[in-house]
């Protein structure tokens, strides 16, 4: 066996069947436990996330909707566009319903662990934070398990420099650079005995510069970019899908009865219904976690920066955030395949996008794929600055404060930036894939070990603001 073939064996047992029991089990617990608080809250949610919070008190470095951004730049991204193609293609239209599901449950664990980390967060004299799955696991279920946040912390810091954040996400961006402005591999230079188009050299330092110049500033930076970034990339987005499904309004009666017949093996030939759903199944669940990354426990180290005194508060703003990412945009996107076609052409990827965007908006081909290179270079490149985050909070944690190696993985995650459009990503891609999937196992255990924490903090918030209390009023940590 190859080293290749290894790490997809790997790849497929992490990802597998377990894994996402695991995942969609705590959501579905959560879920009856908290009374399925994430659709009877859903319209406060959107409030808390629109709206600025009274009597907060400097306790964080940025504001709960610049923390709100920069974890959503890292769950807004190629997933919502290739990964939801790539569902669809492989597992046909009912993945998307168990996308779908996979989010509605989903909502519930991003809840939990976002409300932990800011509870569990330490603050130091100068006002800089830290947490996330590593601090809720010592502090929440006691030092004997340390361990098992140290272990999350490496496993978050090497999928963050190893391929999530940095190698796979420039390629992306790369690729669709050159596939524009060069679909032809016209203007071309060979490095290292491979051949390169100039549109990937120049994409690959302009990008590079701008992700140093960000990144260097630390997360108020990084705060404020993505609070106009995230934003105005997934309106755009959201736009150009919507022009299409109006393009196709007739075809989308016909698009959801595809999607619940192929969720649950209705056009399945004979014998084949239960090998059919479960392709579905796997797919839509295993790219709606993929796309929204809730209980992997990487956005709650950015949650944890937030200028907050709720727990409970910014556990609902970041639930919100699985709603509009997998429910609103890899909704839109598997639509937008699905009323035009796409997925029958025979293309893969982020191809079957294209052509959804290109035949179904009437401005051509070539502005749908304008559009799609533009969203997601913006998406990659967020990306690349959310996982920057992760990455150096867990070497912060791992060091116990000491600012030294985190400097020096900043420098070395940049010089990743740059190189990684002249590396082959397959191996290096898997490699992350496995890191990101087995941080959701100390992550998964820390929530479920603490979900009685969760329930008393929930209750305690609600009864506060069901007796008029200020929203906002702070109180002391139990």
């Amino acid at each position: 066996m190859g080293f290749t073939e290894f790490l997809d064996k790997v790849d497929g047992i992490v990802w597998g069947v377990p894994m996402l029991v695991l995942l969609v089990g705590t959501g579905i617990y959560l879920s009856i436990r908290l009374g399925l608080l994430q659709f009877r809250k859903l319209g406060l949610s959107a409030k808390y996330m629109l709206g600025k919070e009274p009597g907060v008190s400097g306790q964080g470095e940025i504001s709960s909707f610049q923390a709100f951004c920069v974890a959503m730049s890292a769950t807004i991204g190629t997933g919502n566009i290739v990964g939801v193609a790539t569902a669809v293609v492989v597992g046909g239209p009912g993945a998307l319903f168990w996308m779908v599901f996979a989010a509605c449950v989903g909502m519930i664990t991003k809840y939990a662990e976002c409300l932990l980390a800011v509870k569990y967060r330490n603050i130091d004299a100068n006002g800089r934070t830290l947490g996330g799955p590593f601090l809720s696991i010592e502090k929440g279920m006691g030092k004997k398990w340390t361990w098992l946040a140290k272990l999350f912390a490496f496993l978050a810091a090497l999928a963050g420099i190893m391929g999530i954040g940095t190698i796979v996400q420039i390629n992306g961006i790369t690729s669709a650079v050159s596939t524009f402005f060069d679909p032809n591999e016209a203007h071309t230079f060979t490095m290292f005995g491979n051949s390169y188009t100039v549109a990937t050299a120049v994409a690959a330092v302009v990008v590079t510069f701008f992700v140093a110049l960000v990144v260097i500033g630390g997360i108020k930076r990084i705060g404020t970019v993505t609070s106009y970034i995230v934003p105005a990339m997934a309106v755009v987005y959201i736009v150009a899908c919507c022009i299409v499904l109006i393009c196709n309004i007739s075809a989308i009666p016909g698009a959801f009865v595809e999607i619940f017949a192929g969720a649950f093996g209705a056009r399945a030939v004979a014998g084949g219904a239960l090998g059919a759903i479960m392709l579905a199944m796997q797919k839509g669940i295993a790219r709606g976690v993929f796309s929204n990354e809730a209980g992997l426990g990487s956005a709650p180290m950015a949650v944890s920066s937030a200028n907050t005194n709720e727990p409970v508060r910014q556990g609902l703003i970041n639930s919100f955030g699985v709603f509009i990412d997998t429910i609103i945009i890899c909704n839109l996107t598997g639509l937008s395949i699905l009323v035009t076609g796409a997925h029958l052409t025979g293309k893969e990827g982020a191809a079957v996008t294209i052509h959804a965007l290109g035949t179904g908006m009437p401005f051509g081909m070539q502005v749908g794929a304008f559009v799609l290179m533009i969203c997601l270079a913006f998406f990659a490149f967020t990306t690349i600055l959310g996982w920057d985050i992760y990455g150096e909070r867990s070497l912060e944690y791992l060091f116990n404060g000491n600012m030294g190696p985190v400097k020096v993985y900043r420098i070395l995650y940049i010089i990743a930036v740059f190189i990684g459009p002249f590396l082959t990503v397959s191996q290096v891609w898997t490699i992350a894939d496995i890191f990101n999937g087995l941080m959701a196992i100390p992550n998964l255990i820390c929530v479920l070990a603490l979900s009685g924490v969760v329930a008393k903090e929930t209750r305690d918030y609600f009864n506060r603001l069901d007796n008029g209390l200020d929203d906002g009023l702070k109180r002391k940590r139990a």
